[in-house]
C-alpha cells in the first residue's frame, strides 16, 4: 500500500527502525518470536514528518489509517475502545530511532472516562484499581497534551493525603480516589474552560499529536544536538494494549537489563514494583525492589522472565533494557532496546561477547559510541585522600566516577555556573527530563529519591556523568536550597564530592587523579587500532600535554601553537619588545631573546615525542593580543620598557583592527617582518638536530604556515624557512630531512588547493577558522544567537562542534582532489576541533586524509571512530 503510515505489531520486523522507531521496531519483533506484548500498532516516523510539513496538522490520510489500525487491535484483544462493558485502553508512547530515554512524552490508560471507569471497575471487581488509572491518565493527558502542569495535580493528590494521614498513593481507597479525579477534572475545567475530553477517540488523536510535537520540545532539542540526531527523522508513536501493573498484589511493573549497566557484569539487574504502573518506577516516587525479589513473590512470572530476557539478548546481542508489567499473574514485555550503560560497562560487555563467541571484534567495536570514552579520560579520586573523607550519605551508585563541585539546586543555576566556569553538582529531590541542560552541565548528580533506574540514573549513565541516586539520607529543602546530612546544613554554593562507584557523598572537596588505559580498555582499544586506517594525532604546544597524549594512543603532533609558548610569564616581555621595535634591528633583538626559549620548548616536545611526526605551526595571532588594553597595565608596560606612556598607548592603538581574526596575523605577519620566520625556522631545526645528536631519533620536524589564501604568500614565507633551515643544517654538516606545509583555513586555499600544493608537502585543514570563514561569524560571538538557529531547527548542531559536512565538508573534498592532484603523495590532515568528533572523524576518513588531530582527551575517541569508520567504510 503506497503511503503506509501505520502499521499493526505483526506487520513490521527490527530492520523497519528507521520508518517504525527503535521502539515499534522492536515491538514487531517481539511479536514475530512469540514473546507475550500487548497488541497495538505504530504511527511511522515518515506520519511525524507529514505533520510538520502540514503545518502541525494530523492529515486525513493519516486518522483514516489509525482509525483502521484500532478497530483491528479491538478485534485482536476483544474489547473496544469507549465500551462499558469490555473497554479497551492504551499508552500512547513516542519511539525515534534513536533511544532518547525521558525526552519524549508518554501517556496511559487512554480511552477511560466517567463511563468507562464504572466499565473497568465492574470488569475487574476492583473499584480501586479503575480509579487509580482513571486520575493517573487525566494527569499524564493534561500535562503532556494540553500543557497544565503536573505540579498543580501533584499538590492535589498531596492535599488528599495529608488530610487522610497517608503517605503512599497506595494507602488511599476508592472513595479518596473518586475525589482526587473530581478535583482534577474540576482542575481541567478552570484551567482549559471546558470539561475533561470524555470522546475516547478524541483523546487519541489529541495525545499522538503531543508525542509528534514533544519531538520538538526544548529538552528533545537539547538531547538531539548532544547525540548527533537530526530533527528530520522525526518520532514514531506506538499506541499499544494497557496491561496493568497496579492491580493488586499479584500484578507489577518494572524495569531490568540483562546485564548491570553500571559495571558490565553478566547479571540480571533490574528493579519492580508491586501493584504499580510503570510511570512509578521510573520517576523514582516509590523506592522499588531489586528483580531477584521477583523469584520469591511470584516465582514463576520471574522463572518465565529471566527466559525470555535471555533469549532477547542472545537475539539482538547485545544487553537489553526491557520494560515488562505483570497483569494478575501474566507476564507482558512492553518493550526492550540495546540498553544504555557506562563507559566502563560499554567496554566489559564488548570484550565479554567477543569471549563468548557472540560478537566479531569489528560487530564489538560497534556497539561502544566513541563519546561514551570520554568519561574514562577524566579522574577519579585520590586514593589517599579518599581513605581520610568521611562519608557524610550514601544513596544509590547509580552512574561510576568521581565528581566535585559546587551544590546548585536548580538546572538553570547549575547551567549558569557552568558556563561561569564553577564546577557544579546538582541536587534534585528527584530530576525530570526537564533537568537535561543543567545534568548536562554538572560534574554529577545526587537525587534524594529514586532508583537504579530512575531518570537520573539512565540519564547519567548516558551521559556518562557520575551519579548517586535515592540518597534517602540527606534532607533535600528545594525552595530553600539547601540539603542536611548528619545533622549539617550544606547551602548553595558549598563543596561536595560524589563517588558513583560507591553512593558515598562527601561534604568536602577531595583530589582527583587522571586515569589510565588498561584491562578492558586496553584490550578494546588495542582492537581499534588493528583496524583503523586513519592516523590519530594530538594538538599539543607542552611536553606534559604530549606526554598525556602519548599515554591515550596519540602517533604524533598534528598542531603545535608556537604562541601559546609566547603568553609564558618570561617572555611576555620579548614579545611586547618586538612588537613595539621601531625597525629590524629592534626586532632582531628582541627575538634573539625569545630564541633560546623557543629552541628549549621544541627540544621539550621532540624527546617526549621520539620518532613520531610534529607539526609545528608558526606565529598565529594577531599582534594586539600580547599587548595590555587597561591604561594602568600600558603605564606599568611603558615603565618596565623605559618608554613613554603616549608612545606605547599609540603603539596598542595603531594594532588595533576592527575584525583582527580577519587581520594582520598568520604567514601576513611573516610578509611584513621576515625576520619571526626565520627565528622561529632557527629554533625548530636546532632543536631537531641537537635531539638528533643527544638522543638519537630522527625528528622530522613539519613546519606549517598559517593563513595562507595565496600561492605566492606561501612561497614567500616557504623561501626564508627553506634558506634558513638548509644554511643551518649544512653548517651543522649534519642529514635532516624536513618538511614545508600549509593549513588550508581559507575558503580561497581550499579553491586554489592545486596551485598551493606545488609549495606546501602538506595540508592540515584548519576547520575551526575555515568555519568561520565560510560561515562568516565568529566563533567567539556564534553562541549569542546560535540557540535561536537550533530552536527554530536552522542548524542541528554547532557548526564548531560538528563539521559541517555540506559546505565546509565541500571545501575540504574539493581541497583534498585539487591537492593530490598536483602532488600525488601530499600528506593531509586535520587539526580543528572536529579532529575529535566522531561523525567528523568519519567523514576525514571518508574523504581520504591520513590522520586527524585532537585534543589529549579526544584522543581515543577519534581512534573508535577512526576504526568504526573503518568497518562501515573500508578503503
Amino acid at each position: 500500500m503506497d503511503n503506509k503510515f501505520v502499521y499493526l505489531f505483526s506487520e513490521g520486523n527490527a530492520e523497519m527502525k528507521n520508518l517504525l522507531g527503535g521502539k515499534g521496531a522492536n515491538l514487531a519483533e517481539m511479536t514475530n518470536l512469540g514473546i507475550p506484548v500487548p497488541q497495538g500498532f505504530t504511527i511511522t516516523t515518515e506520519a511525524c514528518t507529514k505533520y510538520y510539513e502540514d503545518g502541525e496538522v494530523i492529515s486525513n490520510v493519516i486518522v483514516e489509517q489509525i482509525m483502521q489500525a484500532l478497530a483491528k487491535t479491538e478485534e485482536i484483544t476483544g474489547k473496544k475502545f469507549g465500551d462499558f462493558n469490555n473497554p479497551l485502553l492504551v499508552s500512547v508512547r513516542s519511539g525515534a530511532r534513536a533511544s532518547m530515554p525521558g525526552m519524549m512524552d508518554t501517556i496511559l490508560n487512554l480511552g477511560l472516562n466517567d463511563k468507562t471507569v464504572e466499565g473497568v471497575a465492574k470488569l475487574t471487581g476492583n473499584e480501586r484499581f479503575a480509579y487509580d488509572s482513571y486520575r493517573r491518565f487525566i494527569q499524564m493527558f493534561s500535562d503532556v497534551a494540553i500543557d497544565i502542569e503536573k505540579r498543580k495535580f501533584e499538590n492535589i493528590l498531596e492535599e488528599i493525603k495529608e488530610l487522610k494521614g497517608v503517605q503512599y498513593d497506595t494507602e488511599l481507597d476508592s472513595e479518596d480516589l473518586k475525589k482526587v479525579v473530581q478535583r482534577y477534572k474540576e482542575l481541567f475545567l478552570k484551567e482549559m474552560g471546558k470539561e475533561f475530553p470524555q470522546d475516547p477517540k478524541e483523546q487519541l488523536m489529541d495525545a499522538v499529536k503531543a508525542v509528534f510535537k514533544s519531538w520538538n520540545n526544548p529538552r528533545a532539542i537539547v538531547y538531539r544536538r548532544l547525540n548527533d540526531i537530526p530533527s528530520s527523522w522525526g518520532t514514531a508513536v506506538n499506541v499499544q494494549s494497557m496491561v496493568f501493573g497496579n492491580m493488586g498484589d499479584n500484578s507489577g511493573t518494572g524495569v531490568a537489563f540483562t546485564r548491570d549497566p553500571a559495571t558490565g557484569e553478566k547479571i540480571i539487574f533490574g528493579e519492580y514494583l508491586i501493584n504499580a504502573q510503570g510511570e512509578d518506577v521510573v520517576a523514582g516516587i516509590r523506592t522499588p525492589q531489586p528483580i531477584t525479589k521477583l523469584e520469591k513473590e511470584l516465582p514463576e512470572c520471574y522463572r518465565e522472565f529471566m527466559s525470555i530476557a535471555n533469549r532477547l539478548e542472545a537475539h539482538y546481542k547485545d544487553m537489553q533494557d526491557m520494560e515488562f508489567t505483570i497483569e494478575q499473574g501474566k507476564l507482558y514485555f512492553l518493550q526492550t532496546r540495546n540498553g544504555k550503560r557506562t563507559a566502563p560497562a560499554a567496554l566489559k560487555i564488548a570484550v565479554n561477547l567477543v569471549e563468548e563467541g557472540v560478537l566479531t571484534k569489528e560487530e564489538a567495536l560497534l556497539k561502544v559510541e566513541p563519546k561514551q570514552l570520554d568519561t574514562l579520560l577524566h579522574p577519579a579520586f585520590d586514593a589517599d585522600e579518599l581513605k581520610k573523607a568521611v562519608p557524610i550519605a550514601k544513596g544509590l551508585p547509580a552512574s561510576p566516577g568521581a565528581a566535585c563541585g559546587k551544590v546548585y539546586f536548580t538546572a538553570q543555576d547549575a547551567k549558569e555556573k557552568h558556563e561561569k566556569g564553577e564546577k557544579v553538582v546538582l541536587v534534585r529531590l528527584e530530576t525530570s527530563p526537564e533537568d537535561i541542560e543543567g545534568m548536562v552541565a554538572a560534574e554529577g548528580i545526587l537525587t534524594g529519591r529514586g532508583g537504579m533506574t530512575s531518570h537520573a540514573a539512565v540519564v547519567a549513565r548516558g551521559m556518562g556523568t557520575c551519579c548517586v541516586a535515592g540518597c534517602g539520607e540527606i534532607k533535600i529543602d528545594e525552595e530553600n536550597k539547601v540539603f542536611i546530612a548528619n545533622g549539617v546544613t550544606y547551602k548553595e554554593g558549598d563543596y561536595i564530592s560524589l563517588d558513583g562507584s560507591t553512593g558515598n557523598v562527601y561534604g568536602t572537596a577531595i583530589k582527583t587523579v587522571a586515569p589510565e588505559i588498561t584491562g578492558y580498555f586496553g584490550t578494546f582499544m588495542a582492537w581499534a587500532d588493528e583496524i583503523r586506517k586513519l592516523k590519530v594525532r594530538t594538538n599539543a604546544d607542552t611536553p606534559r600535554d604530549a606526554k598525556q597524549a602519548i599515554g591515550f594512543g596519540a602517533e604524533g603532533i598534528g598542531l603545535c601553537r608556537t604562541e601559546h609558548m609566547f603568553f609564558d610569564e618570561a617572555r611576555i616581555p620579548a614579545v611586547r619588545e618586538m612588537i613595539v621595535s621601531e625597525n629590524e634591528e629592534q626586532r632582531r633583538k628582541a627575538l634573539a631573546k625569545l630564541l633560546p626559549m623557543q629552541r628549549e620548548d621544541f627540544i621539550g616536545i621532540y624527546e617526549v615525542m621520539e620518532y613520531r611526526p610534529v607539526t609545528i605551526r608558526f606565529l598565529d595571532p594577531p599582534l594586539h593580543e600580547f599587548l595590555p588594553t587597561e591604561e594602568e597595565d600600558i603605564q606599568d608596560l611603558a615603565k618596565e620598557m623605559g618608554i613613554s606612556f603616549e608612545h606605547l598607548k599609540s603603539t596598542i592603538e595603531s594594532l588595533h583592527e576592527f575584525n583582527p581574526m580577519m587581520g594582520h596575523r598568520g604567514c601576513r605577519l611573516t610578509v611584513s617582518y621576515p625576520e619571526i620566520a626565520e627565528m622561529q625556522t632557527r629554533a625548530v631545526i636546532e632543536a631537531a638536530i641537537k635531539v638528533k645528536k643527544d638522543k638519537g631519533y630522527n625528528i622530522v620536524p613539519e613546519i606549517m604556515i598559517p593563513l595562507v589564501g595565496e600561492v605566492k604568500e606561501l612561497k614567500y614565507v616557504k623561501d626564508i624557512v627553506v634558506k634558513t633551515a638548509n644554511e643551518i643544517i649544512a653548517s651543522e654538516g649534519i642529514d635532516l630531512k624536513y618538511l614545508v606545509g600549509t593549513m588550508i583555513e581559507i575558503p580561497r586555499a581550499a579553491l586554489t588547493a592545486d596551485d598551493i600544493a606545488k609549495e606546501a608537502e602538506f595540508f592540515s585543514f584548519g576547520t575551526n577558522d575555515l568555519t568561520q570563514m565560510t560561515f562568516g561569524f565568529s566563533r567567539d560571538d556564534a553562541g549569542k544567537f546560535l540557540n535561536s538557529y537550533y530552536e527554530k531547527n536552522i542548524y542541528e548542531s554547532d557548526p564548531f562542534q560538528k563539521l559541517d559536512q555540506t559546505g565546509v565538508g565541500k571545501l575540504v573534498e574539493m581541497a583534498v582532489k585539487l591537492g593530490k592532484s598536483a602532488r600525488e603523495n601530499i600528506k593531509l590532515g586535520i587539526c580543528g576541533e572536529h579532529g575529535g568528533d566522531p561523525s567528523s572523524v568519519e567523514f576525514c576518513h571518508n574523504v581520504g586524509l591520513n590522520y586527524v588531530s585532537c585534543s589529549p582527551f579526544r584522543v581515543p575517541i577519534a581512534r573508535l571512530a577512526a576504526a568504526q569508520a573503518q568497518i562501515r567504510n573500508p578503503r
